[in-house]
């Protein structure tokens, strides 16, 4: 039986991360890098690659100035 291919199923429902529920000891850095990402998969898979990149610099970035404080 041949018939059209089912499109792309939705995916589950994204988790919420521990600390979304409060701001209390959220590093502002960090918040702005997971929105980046979330906000990077409305993007075509070759503009993500930019979005990505910079978070992941900004990731390092801010554990580098943590483990020297």
């Amino acid at each position: 039986m041949s018939g059209p291919l089912p499109g792309p199923r939705p995916g589950p429902p994204p988790r919420r991360w521990a600390t979304e529920e409060t701001d209390e000891g959220e590093h502002p850095a960090v918040r702005a890098a997971v929105q980046a990402l979330a906000n990077a998969e409305a993007l075509a898979p070759a503009d993500q690659i930019a979005q990505y990149e910079a978070a992941y610099q900004t990731l390092r970035e801010t554990l580098a100035t943590i483990d020297q404080a």
